[in-house]
Parts: C-alpha cells; structure tokens; sequence
C-alpha cells in the first residue's frame, strides 16, 4: 500500500537517503548495459528537476517577501539537500569547514581517532575528537597543527577554533570509542546515556550478541560478554575500581580498555560505541 502524503513527509532525511542508497546498491550486479540504461534515467530525472526548481524560483523571484521565504524553506533539511544535489543552493560554510577537515581525517583515522565538527559561525568553528583523539597526550598537538592549519589556510576569517571536551549534553556525534571504525552504517541504538550511571556496567543484547556496556567518567566502551579464557559469560562476575572478574576461573580485565589482568596475551572482544544525540550506539565487531 502506498504512503500517504503524511507519511512521506514525515519521514526523516536519514531514512530517504538509505532508501536511495539501498536501491543504488541493487543495480550492482546487474550487467553493464541495465547499470548504464539506468544511471542514464537517474540523471534525465534529476536535470529535469533541476530545470524545474530553476524556472520555479526564477518566476517567483519578484514576488514580494520572495527571498525571505526562500531562505526559511532551505532550512529544511530535505529541501537544502535537494537543492543542493542540483547545484541551486551553494554548499554552507559548514559544509565547507568540515570538508576542510577531511584533509586531516584519514590521518586521524590512521590512529583510531576522528574529528567533529560541532559547530559553524561567521568568525569562530567549534570541534571534538573522537575516538583514541580524545583525550590523547598528543591531541593538542593535533588540534594546533593539524585542525586548525587545514580550517584556517582555507577559510582565514575564521579567527577563533575552540575544541569541545565532555561527554554527552549535545547533538551530533559527542563520543566514539578507538573501536568505533567511523562508518556510518550498522549502528544499533541501545540505551539513553542518562540510563547508564557513571562507573555502571550493564548488560544489553545487541543484534543477538550479549555485550558489557561501562560508563566510565567521560568514556563509554562495550565489550562481548565472553571471558577470553573459555568464553564464559562475565555478566555474574564482581566488579570494581573499573574492573569485572569472571565468575567461573576469576581472569580479571579492565573495563576500560578490555585489557586481562591475570594473563595479559588475552583481551576481551571490543565493540565499537558511540554516544549520539544523548544516546548509546554499538557497532559489533564481525
């Protein structure tokens, strides 16, 4: 049955645009000559939207209170991305800050760290490191020669970059954990981060895998629920000062770090996590 025009028009950007990339990812297989025939009609399609859009605002141009209104309906996220994809509207500031960015990234990533671009004005960027970056010895550093350098050599009227440290408390990506990997994909929602006490250890099934998940100060981690020792669930085991034993042959690992205590050539399975907008998100380790 079709959607109802509320529907559709309930449904967020993320969701639409992994509806397109799903439907992308079935013409993989096919043969050559449907692959072309169709990427052919995608761009007839697009270039006569485009063309439409174009026509649209340029008849509309005139009309009083015209710009005002323009402007108000490409905050809409939707909207902006269309008009985006068609070249309309120029990337944002943003935009372009954080592709500045992506100068630096793969050498972060090298590392098992990121970079967040947290927010945009005229003159000031607000940024956070994610992953192994955060909190690293080295991160200023990084921050310094390597931030700042590739936002400032491009856009140098952005005179103030203040990086922000803490967990929780605001949108987007607030951490990610050395395992995290940084893709966008696969990410399972499991808790609410207000959920988790500072210093708890709680339990969760993910995707069928039971798995440790640790709040600890202004980190996050999650482990497999499996002793490395012969696999025996942890879940039952005492823990404290951040580390659990197992409750059958008493191997002992940090929580932080996944690290074994009695027999340190062993470490727990990690999982990636990462808190986004207030809640706890796990990526399993295959």
């Amino acid at each position: 049955m079709a959607a109802t025009e509320s529907e559709v028009q309930e449904r967020d950007l993320s969701s639409m645009l992994s509806d397109i990339a799903a439907l992308e990812a079935l013409a993989e297989d096919w043969p050559m000559e449907q692959q072309n025939a169709a990427q052919a009609r995608a761009e007839a399609v697009d270039s006569l939207n485009a063309a439409a859009f174009r026509r649209l605002i340029r008849s509309l141009q005139s009309a009083p209170g015209i710009g005002a209104a323009l402007k108000s309906a490409a905050g809409d996220e939707v909207v902006y991305t269309v008009l985006r994809r068609h070249g309309i509207l120029k990337p944002s500031l943003h935009e372009q800050v954080d592709a500045a960015l992506d100068t630096i990234r793969p050498t972060l990533a090298s590392h098992g760290g990121d970079v967040e671009l947290v927010d945009v004005e005229a003159t000031s960027v607000t940024v956070k490191f994610l992953g192994a970056c955060d909190g690293c010895p080295a991160s200023a550093l990084t921050f310094y020669g390597g931030v700042k350098k590739a936002i400032q050599d491009r856009f140098p009227q952005i005179t103030e970059i203040r990086q922000k440290k803490g967990l929780g408390g605001g949108s987007g990506v607030e951490y990610a954990s050395p395992f995290a990997d940084f893709q966008a994909d696969d990410w399972a929602q499991v808790a609410a981060l207000s959920s988790i006490d500072d210093g708890s250890t709680q339990v969760f099934d993910v995707e069928g895998e039971s798995v440790l998940l640790s709040r600890l100060g202004d980190k996050v981690t999650c482990f497999a629920n499996s002793c490395a020792h012969m696999g025996m669930p942890m879940d039952g085991g005492d823990i404290s000062d951040a580390i659990i034993t197992c409750p059958y042959h008493g191997f002992r690992y940090s929580l932080e770090s996944g690290e074994c205590l009695t027999a340190p050539e062993v470490q727990l399975q990690p999982h990636g996590v990462r808190v986004k907008d207030g809640q706890i998100e796990i990526r399993l380790t295959r």
